[in-house]
């Protein structure tokens, strides 16, 4: 009679041994994605404990941390960045001027964890924003209104001195500012397109009075040049003191021989 071999019994996995594996691997997972950052290029990570600025400033690539939020980092743009602002305000001689106002700038890599601890990451509309509202009123009430177009070149100067004043002692340097289009009242819109209109038709009035001075001048002296006096004057001077070997039909010297 065939011998029966000996059966053994799988015990059941231990359901609280599995469920501290899963627990351990999702800590483990948490754990290896909350102590690394990864700063991109062009930026600088400002790195942050409980709140406080630690003085730690991460570069680009792959940096470690304190996990589970003991350590922050806020991320920062150093390139060239642009921003747009629609601006109002008034003229010296107080009529109503808008404009698109684009500022090109880039914060001062050393200064900031200073602009972290004083402004924070929100320094565009904290700072920049007001910056360009409050130069472009102050700009835009040096001059009139028909000075703002006439003079864009001084308008920009202007604008371009007071933000570099205003904004570089707090870490943000200003590379180039543009204004991009005036826009005034319809009421003064149309009196400049009317003034336009008027001074083309006075410089095209101006151009036929003169093209007609000179037609003028010019059939006077061909007149003159023609004149009868003239040609025999013209005929006496080149005469050679010979008398002619013949005389043609259309020869005609009144030059006295005696």
């Amino acid at each position: 009679m065939a011998r029966m071999m000996p059966v053994q019994v799988v015990k059941p996995l231990n359901l609280k041994k599995l469920l501290l594996w899963i627990a351990g691997i999702i800590l483990l997972v948490i754990l290896f994605f909350s102590a690394f950052r990864q700063i991109g290029t062009g930026q600088i990570g400002v790195v942050t404990q409980f709140g406080r600025v630690t003085g730690r400033e991460l570069g680009e690539g792959i940096h470690v941390v304190a996990p589970f939020g003991i350590e922050r980092v806020s991320r920062y743009d150093i390139k060239v960045l642009k921003q747009s602002e629609e601006v109002q305000a008034a003229s010296k001689d107080l009529q109503d001027v808008a404009t698109t106002l684009a500022l090109n700038y880039h914060i001062e890599a050393k200064k900031v964890s200073e602009i972290h601890k004083t402004i924070g990451t929100l320094y565009g509309p904290k700072l920049i924003d007001p910056a360009l509202q409050e130069v472009f009123k102050a700009t835009s009430a040096k001059f009139s209104a028909q000075e703002l177009i006439t003079s864009r070149a001084e308008v920009k100067a202007d604008v371009f001195k007071q933000l570099k004043e205003r904004l570089e002692k707090y870490g943000v340097v200003v590379d180039d500012v543009s204004l991009v289009n005036f826009q005034f009242s319809p009421s003064f819109a149309k009196a400049i397109e009317e003034k336009q209109v008027a001074q083309q038709n006075a410089e095209r009035s101006k151009f036929n009075l003169d093209a007609a001075q000179i037609d003028a001048q010019s059939q006077q002296v061909q007149a003159q040049t023609l004149s009868p006096l003239f040609l025999q004057k013209q005929a006496i001077e080149k005469w050679n003191g010979q008398l002619p070997t013949y005389l043609g039909q259309d020869t005609v010297f009144n030059i006295p021989l005696r």
